[in-house]
């Protein structure tokens, strides 16, 4: 046999290769927690009987449960992975991701929560259809929900393959492939099996390994720096090889007139995004009273806030402890700077930096499987309810088949997940996230607000609403720097792209709230006041709700 090649020359940096000789203890911790995690979807999964149950879980959570599982729904790859790995990378401008994260949180809990929970029943196709015409509004809702899952889902599928090959050590773009795959089969295995009440399970275990790995890493980085955050930032400044520049606006954002734009393009769409993401929405529906949702949403709030918060000590400390080189070099989009953060601070060549890695990478695992399950389930849903049996089956579909469309979708999706994440792998998991959220407020959001708030809206207005914010955005993507004409673009050698901005939000959004506004001034509908009026009382009192 022929010696291996350097580890430089793998791809590898040092630091992971020197920790190779743990890598059994570091696989073994690993698939102990995916074990756990089956476990508790067939335990689920036995108890997951009618369309309730596999949709809604039953409505059997409490406040406390649903807020933990809403908390490890919302902090997804992107929170963990993403955001450490843009502080590490970018300072300050790395840091409003979790600004603009937990903002989002904020506007979604006032504006839309509780009155989406009240008026719906299992998607947000059931709130949309209420006083509108069933047919085109649910096809819609449906088509809208899938596309915002799916590019949701490149993140994670992005963060699971970064994160598996610095665990393995794998460095050919096949096995990269093969482990975004594996990611894939566990998420349609954890639907079609668990439903609701798996994925809640494995949302709120994974909620507590998070907040406890992050909590145990923000206590070592601050032990190692005594404690003092103005040593800790001295020090990340130093040793980014930025300076002063590094703590300071405009290292990604503000050097030019376009990255401006981007910025604000990038804020708007973390801001207003979270109000239109699907699998965040039906989380609410998992509760039998609004009290509990209203209960749920305090509990987010403290468990969510004080994360955001220790993504200072996760991105400030990589970058303190780590050489950018070495960051770059595990994932350019510097998506492993958590977990190399893990193995720096329990030490690269011993026992406990070991376990450290495989606690964190553990934890990240457990993110992004809790998410994508969230996520599916979400899209998978939304085709079975709203299009299968509302729209092809015209509302004749009994529960069973109800749920196998369900499971059949699960599958589907889950393909097109693992091909388009193959191609994503090397893009940083917040900036895919951030299309994400900029697909949801330009197609879902305007609409939601219509359809609650407005009483003029018509289902032209949803439709126009609906299919303008979601082509726009999506069309914006494709051309865009995020899909080529750069060397950190999803096909760097092509250049098609003549939309200058990497999120399309500063034009898709208010273009969504536009076309909903124009397409209901055109319509020749008359909107049912009476319909309305039965919305409004049910949104805001509960009373009607499940």
């Amino acid at each position: 046999m022929s010696a291996a090649p350097p580890l430089a020359a793998q791809g590898l940096p040092l630091a992971v290769g020197e920790a190779s000789e743990h890598r059994p203890l570091i696989i073994t911790l690993f698939a102990i927690f995916v074990v756990a995690t089956l476990v508790i979807t067939v335990w689920a999964g036995r108890q997951t009987k009618s369309a309730s149950d596999f949709y809604a879980g039953g409505r059997q959570f409490t406040g406390f449960q649903n807020g933990l599982a809403v908390s490890g729904d919302y902090m997804s790859a992107a929170s963990f992975l993403g955001i450490a790995g843009a502080i590490a990378l970018f300072g300050y401008d790395g840091f409003l991701y979790s600004i603009g994260f937990l903002v989002a949180w904020l506007v979604a809990l006032l504006l839309v929560a509780e009155p989406l929970r009240n008026s719906g029943r299992y998607t947000m196709g059931d709130v949309l259809a209420y006083r509108m015409r069933q047919r085109p509004v649910r096809t819609a809702a449906g088509v809208s929900t899938i596309v915002v899952s799916i590019f949701y889902l490149l993140a994670q599928m992005a963060g699971a393959g970064v994160l598996v090959s610095l665990l393995l050590g794998i460095t050919s773009d096949a096995g990269k492939i093969g482990i975004v795959a594996l990611v894939g089969v566990l998420m349609i295995v954890y639907v079609t099996i668990g439903g609701m009440k798996g994925t809640t399970w494995v949302q709120m275990v994974k909620a507590v390994l998070l907040i406890c790995g992050t909590l145990l890493i923000t206590f070592l980085v601050l032990l190692k720096f005594d404690f003092n955050i103005s040593d800790l930032l001295g020090s990340a400044a130093s040793n980014s090889g930025k300076g002063s520049a590094f703590l300071e606006p405009g290292l990604k954002y503000g050097l030019t007139g376009t990255s401006k734009l981007d910025f604000l393009s990038l804020g708007i769409a973390l801001v207003l995004g979270t109000a239109g993401l699907p699998h965040i929405l039906i989380r609410f529906y998992t509760v039998p009273t609004a009290k509990a949702a209203r209960k749920s949403v305090n509990w987010a709030i403290g468990i969510i806030g004080v994360f955001y918060l220790m993504t200072i000590a996760l991105g400030f400390g990589a970058a303190a402890l780590i050489k950018p080189d070495e960051i770059i070099a595990s994932n350019p989009a510097g998506n492993t700077a958590a977990p190399l953060l893990a193995l720096h601070i329990g030490g690269v060549d011993s026992t406990w930096g070991a376990v450290l890695l495989a606690t964190i990478s553990a934890v990240a695992f457990a993110t992004i499987l809790a998410v994508v399950a969230g996520l599916t389930l979400a899209s998978s849903s939304s085709f079975a309810h709203d299009i299968y049996a509302n729209v092809i089956k015209k509302g004749r579909a009994t529960e069973k088949q109800e749920m196998r469309a369900a499971r059949y979708a699960t599958v589907l999706i889950g393909i097109v997940s693992i091909a388009l994440g193959a191609l994503s792998r090397d893009l940083n998991v917040a900036g895919l996230v951030a299309l994400a959220f900029a697909v949801a407020a330009s197609a879902n959001l305007p609409t939601i607000l219509y359809s609650l708030f407005w009483k003029r809206f018509t289902t032209q207005g949803a439709l126009w609403s609906i299919y303008g914010g979601l082509a726009s955005s999506v069309l914006l993507v494709l051309f865009s720097p995020v899909v080529s004409g750069k060397a950190t673009s999803m096909f760097p050698g092509v250049d098609f792209h003549f939309f200058p901005l990497e999120n399309p939000g500063l034009v898709s959004i208010p273009l969504g709230f536009l076309l909903g506004w124009l397409g209901t001034l055109f319509s020749k509908e008359t909107p049912d006041t009476g319909k309305y009026a039965e919305l409004e009382v049910r949104s805001l009192t509960g009373t009607g709700a499940h």
